[in-house]
């Protein structure tokens, strides 16, 4: 039932509405143009990409699906010139639509997501503290030459805060290596730790060969996963996240390097994600944003993977952001710690237990549904027999549109609630048989 109800709860995660909406007009500045490189260098003379409309959309397989309920009035999904692409809702953990997700891609440098991950678990667990100095080593200084690096110096100094912006703002390989050593001692014992964290996230289709994404067959994901990922180190580590990947720019050694994210400079409501390239992968990028919902504020997370130029990245993550926040909604449909109903409980210490849900509920629906949904909590098929353990599942709301339920998850015991004593289970064993022979739910086989 747990598997069951939860899942359905995340399939709900699919109505799109397919409008090429403009990019926000509030944008301020205009994002520095970017020189193409096999592996996301620094340009040293920088220029425009191709236009987007260059080419034409390519053939990628599948169509897109949808990922939430929806029906005959929702619009059409988008069409991106992409080889992979998802659009999570990470408020409610909806995907709302996706194409090729699970098919496995080349992170190239989103790779570096699950360094930032680490590193920023090390300065939480005070392993790693940002005024840190490292050493830089010949084999982070000598990493990939022609790469995108932050250009540090061998036998010289870094602080992780440093080595950080390097990461996040410049991709530098370099720094990723030198974090790499600077947290675990070597670049083989932090890869280690990153795939078993891959592992402990459920990245089942993850594995990692170096802490900067460099083509290599042993480095590979997926756009769901690569998703679920961002969504993590959002969630983890906010404050961290807004630090470095909000930041346009960043200087060291004397050169100033700009974010390769444009989207920075484009969408007012991104405040972050990470960008990545390589001639296999083709141009990549997560991108997070967050915009006033019905019920507060909401966040997106787009996964764009293997795109024609730095250009049509860009403009493919706006069209599937604007996409998205402009025809779906997230609703807040209880609290945390909301108590729903307290329920008749036999043979137990105490007569009723509280239920509700231990984390606050949202669910993504197309924009016409959201003032129509009602949350309804069913009817048990069956009474409540002590021992209770605290989130034990011992019910399940509807979601109604209308007269129509349109998704359902369980709701669970705030409390555990003991079993009585011997003579208190004889007489509720008593009283319940009369009460399933008045026509009383049985209890749970």
């Amino acid at each position: 039932m747990k598997k069951r109800t939860a899942a359905a709860l995340f399939s709900l995660n699919a109505i799109c509405l397919s409008v090429s909406l403009a990019l926000p007009a509030q944008a301020t500045t205009t994002p520095p143009p970017h020189k193409s490189h096999k592996t996301e260098k620094a340009a040293k003379a920088p220029q425009s990409a191709p236009p987007a409309d260059a080419a034409p959309v390519a053939d990628n397989g599948p169509p897109p699906v949808f990922g939430i309920p929806n029906d005959a009035t929702t619009a059409p999904l988008p069409t991106l010139d992409a080889k992979a692409w998802l659009l999570l809702d990470q408020t409610s953990g909806a995907v709302i639509a996706s194409r090729n997700a699970d098919d496995r891609v080349e992170p190239a440098s989103l790779t570096k997501i699950m360094t930032a991950y680490l590193i920023f678990r090390g300065l939480r667990d005070h392993t790693l503290k940002l005024d840190q100095m490292a050493t830089v080593s010949v084999r982070a200084w000598k990493v990939a030459p022609g790469s995108s690096k932050m250009f540090i110096e061998p036998g010289k100094q870094v602080s992780i805060d440093d080595l950080l912006s390097g990461l996040l703002i410049q991709s530098g390989n370099d720094a990723a290596v030198a974090l790499a050593e600077a947290a675990s001692g070597s670049e083989e014992a932090f890869v280690q730790k990153m795939n078993e964290e891959a592992q402990a996230m459920g990245l089942a289709h993850t594995h990692f060969n170096s802490p900067h994404g460099l083509p290599d067959p042993q480095t590979y994901s997926t756009a769901s996963d690569l998703a679920k990922l961002a969504g993590r180190l959002i969630q983890d580590f906010p404050d961290l996240y807004v630090r470095y990947d909000s930041q346009k720019s960043f200087r060291y050694n004397n050169i100033t390097q700009p974010n390769r994210n444009r989207m920075l400079w484009i969408d007012p409501s991104v405040d972050g994600g990470k960008t990545g390239h390589t001639d296999a992968a083709g141009y990549c990028m997560i991108v997070s944003a967050v915009r006033p919902g019905a019920s507060g504020p909401r966040r997106l997370i787009s996964v764009v993977m293997g795109t024609p130029s730095e250009k049509v990245r860009t403009a493919e993550t706006g069209q599937l952001l604007n996409w998205g926040f402009g025809n779906f909604e997230t609703v807040k449909l209880y609290a945390k710690g909301q108590v729903l109903a307290t329920p008749q409980v036999w043979k137990g210490k105490q007569d009723d237990v509280k239920i509700g849900f231990e984390r606050d509920v949202y669910v993504t629906v197309p924009r016409a549904w959201a003032s129509r949904l009602k949350p309804t909590l069913a009817p048990r098929d069956h009474a409540l027999v002590a021992p209770l353990q605290k989130d034990d599942t011992v019910g399940r709301v509807n979601v109604m549109l209308d007269d129509k339920a349109v998704m359902n998850f369980p709701v669970r015991a705030l409390e555990p609630v003991e079993e009585a004593g011997f003579f208190g289970r004889g007489w509720d064993g008593v009283k319940l048989w009369v009460h399933e022979m008045m026509g009383g739910d049985k209890p749970a086989a």
